[in-house]
């Protein structure tokens, strides 16, 4: 469910198994919320989906999201206190003998006080083996250095600081990768608070299947305080749906444009690899990424080069983050180009890259227009909602509607091409000043 076109929402999280508590963004306790709320409603820890509703005070509001709640998700059977079948619970996460060592990498770029609230949420993760790597892409001073060896080197888990000075998220990744000492390789944002039982949800999928090379999670606005990020979250933001799923070449979904259609399999705010495979894939493309003029897409490659590679990919809702939408309406306007910039991108590069995959991406190219134009119309629709304001159609970003973020998104996949190849060349040139150094 998305929230209507008003005022604010506070953010919640519930299990309808604790009746009366409520939990902030990242798992803390939260006293006596009330008014209006979207609440991620769960069942023995296990995501159903969200929920809106109101209440002048924290039990009325309770019951007014257990309320929702039932018309919102009345298959699960929840009312009983049953789980509502095979896969209803999160993945049991793997016990300390057989946890694999997860190295996290965190990517951040002068934005220490948001970098601050994501390690504290990492550092209360409930997994036995992890470390926490933050890579300083290209900043402005030493804020977050400093911030990093004052509050967290040397403590458990480890926390280690690296700087990497040309500016790029692949790149920030990619330094990242090369320091990892974990089996698995897992990233998240700095604008993200990750979930308690984040990482054993992430593992689980890894232990349960030696094939699987890519796990993704759900990804959840840990706030909705502003009309742009309410727009952003009316758009679908970064929903992927909350049923466990896999895919893989051996048995594909019935997707006209499979397996090109990456980001239905995750986001890069969320997501973790086998560290050998994605060193052995080369790491992210560093043509790709926010920073470059390609503006993103380095995820998506990496989710494609999986499945091209003849691994699977795995959705695991139970692992969660929590994501703090862009708040202006110009930072969402330049969001929603970049990231269709970054599809565009991405599926130039994949060909690129994988350019014994050109045959089926001809041969599903009619149909996936014809799939991506229908989706198109139901997103920009009516059942989108109102604008947040009159929409100018102009590009500063100011009264952004879903329709106009649609658009945005549109423009920047028609530039997403040309984007990569002039980033390719910028990266050819970077490295052949390297080397003649």
């Amino acid at each position: 469910m998305t929230p209507a076109p008003s005022a604010p929402l506070s953010v919640v999280d519930i299990d309808l198994a604790e009746p009366g508590v409520f939990r902030r963004p990242g798992g803390a306790a939260r006293n006596g919320p009330s008014g209006r709320a979207l609440g991620l409603v769960r069942l023995h820890g296990r995501p159903l989906g969200t929920a809106e509703a109101s209440g002048s005070g924290p039990d009325e509001l309770w019951r007014a999201l257990v309320a929702a709640a039932r018309r919102e998700f009345p298959e699960t059977g929840w009312e009983t206190g049953q789980r509502a079948g095979p896969d209803s619970g999160p993945a049991p996460g793997p016990g300390s003998a057989e946890a694999p060592a997860i190295s996290v990498i965190v990517a951040t770029r002068n934005r220490a006080g948001m970098l601050r609230d994501c390690l504290d949420s990492l550092l209360a993760l409930r997994y036995p083996r992890f470390e926490v790597i933050v890579v300083d892409n290209a900043p402005a001073d030493d804020s977050t250095e400093e911030l990093v060896r004052r509050e967290y080197a040397g403590g458990r888990p480890e926390v280690r600081y690296l700087r990497e000075p040309v500016p790029g998220l692949a790149r920030a990744h990619n330094r990242g990768l090369a320091e990892t000492r974990g089996r698995i390789a897992a990233f998240t944002d700095d604008d993200t608070l990750v979930d308690p039982g984040w990482l054993a949800a992430l593992a689980a999928p890894f232990v349960a299947d030696p094939g699987t090379g890519c796990v993704t999670g759900l990804i959840v606005p840990a706030e909705l305080e502003t009309e742009a990020q309410l727009a952003l979250e009316r758009h679908g933001a970064f929903g992927k749906g909350y049923a466990p799923r896999t895919w893989s070449l051996r048995d594909p979904p019935p997707d006209p444009l499979f397996p090109f259609t990456a980001g239905r399999f995750g986001s890069g705010a969320n997501m973790a690899f086998r560290t050998d495979l994605l060193r052995e894939l080369g790491g992210f493309d560093p043509a790709t990424g926010v920073g470059t003029p390609a503006h993103g897409g380095d995820d998506l490659l990496a989710f494609f080069r999986v499945i091209a590679r003849g691994r699977a990919l795995s959705y695991a809702p139970g692992a969660i983050v929590w994501h703090r939408h862009r708040r202006t309406p110009d930072a969402l306007a330049a969001q929603a180009f970049g990231y269709g910039a970054g599809l565009g991108a991405y599926l130039t590069s994949a060909l690129v890259h994988e350019p014994r995959m050109l045959p089926a991406f001809l041969r599903r190219l009619p149909g996936g227009v014809r799939y991506v134009l229908a989706r198109g119309r139901a997103r920009t629709g009516p059942a989108a909602g109102p604008a947040v304001a009159p929409d100018t159609g102009g590009g500063t970003g100011r009264g952004v509607t879903p329709s106009g973020i649609a658009r945005r998104e549109l423009r920047g996949l028609l530039y997403g091409p040309a984007g990569y190849l002039r980033s390719r060349y910028d990266e050819h040139r970077l490295r052949h000043r390297a080397g003649a150094r």
